[in-house]
This record gives C-alpha cells, sequence and structure tokens, in this order.
C-alpha cells in the first residue's frame, strides 16, 4: 500500500478524495514534525514512532574498499504495538 492506496481507503470513510487527502497529509505532518521536535508519538494499539540517535563509526567504500568516516545522526524508529503485531501474526 502506497500513499495514494491509504488516500483511497480513507476516502471510503469520509466520501471525499480531497478531505481524504488532507486528513492523511495532516496526519502524517503531525508525526514529522513531533519527530522533529524530539517528541514520541504514542499511537495505542498500533505503534510508536521514535527518534533514535545512531553514534559515529567507521565504514568502509565498497567499491575501493578504503575505511571512511560515518557522522553520527538521528533517523526515524518504529515499534509496533501489541494490536498491530497481533494483526499481522495471524
Amino acid at each position: 500500500m502506497n500513499k495514494a492506496d491509504l488516500v483511497g481507503e480513507v476516502a471510503k470513510v469520509v466520501q471525499k478524495k480531497k478531505v481524504a487527502e488532507d486528513v492523511v497529509k495532516c496526519v502524517l505532518d503531525s508525526i514529522a514534525g513531533a519527530l522533529k521536535k524530539g517528541d514520541k508519538v504514542t499511537l495505542i494499539g498500533f505503534g510508536t514512532f521514535s527518534v533514535a540517535k545512531r553514534a559515529a563509526r567507521t565504514g568502509r567504500n565498497p567499491q575501493t574498499g578504503k575505511a571512511i568516516k560515518i557522522k553520527a545522526k538521528k533517523v526515524p524508529k518504529f515499534v509496533a504495538g501489541k494490536k498491530l503485531k497481533a494483526a499481522v501474526a495471524k
């Protein structure tokens, strides 16, 4: 499922595609905004979005085999909730 498919599913409930697009955009933007501020987003039963820190490390250039430094960075993280895990396991 991609974003357009998700909008289609929401449109079945709200009866208007434009409203569905706005709803999906608002939800995704709200989650991204909260993560950007460093907050955690918990959707009970679905899962938790958070920000994880990756430490700086040494990697290898696959073409040359030369060691390179990889900078530390923040990455989004998702942990599935109990109901989502149960739904997928069926």
